[in-house]
């Protein structure tokens, strides 16, 4: 069964659901909303109390003023605020791209409320080689999104992603890109997407990891990579996460997005991570 339930925030209202039972494991996203990680929830339920929900600013989380962007430190509060609405001192956290910047603000900001932080392929164009060049191409996929809207600001966002296609992907998020034939996406879908692309993609890619917190719980943070995700951008920027903080990339199925159209595997690794961590402790 899954129950669906609000929190107030300072500037915000989150939307978040809750399934299953067993030791409570967060999922965040962002700017993905929270029902696109259902069938991977569903998949952990079994033996996890699962929590989803939509980042500030997405979805059904609406902002107090929704021409601010959002940014890692504030979207890491408010999972603690989901947090202490459900009485859960601690959780595991698996964090998918920008939701994965969000669990790293979480270990810095909240370090006690975090058992395990899976950051999976973190978008950190600040720590690249090349910071300044990437930074420069995202400065100019927002001045493209405010100028040409958001067809042509997508467009240039998959190019530096690293997604070699021809035909237009959903305006919600590029890891729903990856699947044959997706579906057109809804008024809500392309709302999504205009707030990454013209407000809250730079406070994420810019976002510089505080290393030191980062590593003060050894094994605390796991770095997960997708099997099929070398040639893209969040490849290179996971690997220069994981050489920062000295730990390994564990291998998840897929690419960026790939718990959604393998959420079963995607799932039994993630069981398995977390599992291994739990056993270190």
């Amino acid at each position: 069964m899954t129950t669906a339930h609000t929190v107030a925030v300072p500037g915000a209202t989150i939307h978040y659901e809750v399934r299953g039972s067993g030791p409570v494991l967060v999922i965040a996203g962002s700017p993905m909303a929270g029902r696109f990680f259902g069938p991977l929830a569903d998949a952990l339920s079994d033996s996890h109390t699962v929590v989803t929900h939509d980042p500030r600013g997405i979805s059904d989380s609406p902002m107090d003023d929704p021409a601010r962007p959002s940014t890692p430190d504030e979207r890491a509060d408010d999972i603690a605020a989901v947090l202490d609405a459900i009485g859960a001192e601690q959780a595991d956290i698996f964090g998918s791209s920008g939701g994965a910047v969000s669990g790293l603000a979480l270990v810095t900001r909240h370090p006690s409320r975090v058992r395990t932080l899976v950051a999976h392929e973190p978008p950190l164009w600040a720590i690249l080689p090349d910071a300044a060049e990437q930074m420069a191409i995202t400065d100019d996929i927002v001045a493209t999104f405010h100028r040409d809207g958001p067809g042509p600001a997508f467009a240039k966002f998959m190019a530096q992603a690293g997604f070699d296609r021809d035909e237009p992907g959903p305006a919600a998020h590029d890891p729903a890109a990856d699947q044959a034939g997706p579906p057109q996406p809804s008024e809500q879908d392309v709302a999504d997407g205009a707030r990454m692309l013209g407000l809250d993609i730079k406070g994420t890619t810019e976002y510089l990891p505080d290393v030191p917190a980062l590593t003060a719980r050894p094994g605390q943070v796991v770095i997960g990579v997708g099997a099929t995700s070398p040639g893209l951008l969040t490849y290179r920027s996971t690997a220069a996460l994981a050489d920062l903080l000295g730990v390994p990339m564990v291998e998840f199925p897929g690419d960026h997005g790939g718990f959604l159209p393998e959420p079963v595997a995607f799932g039994r690794v993630l069981k398995r991570v977390l599992a291994g961590q739990q056993a270190r402790v």
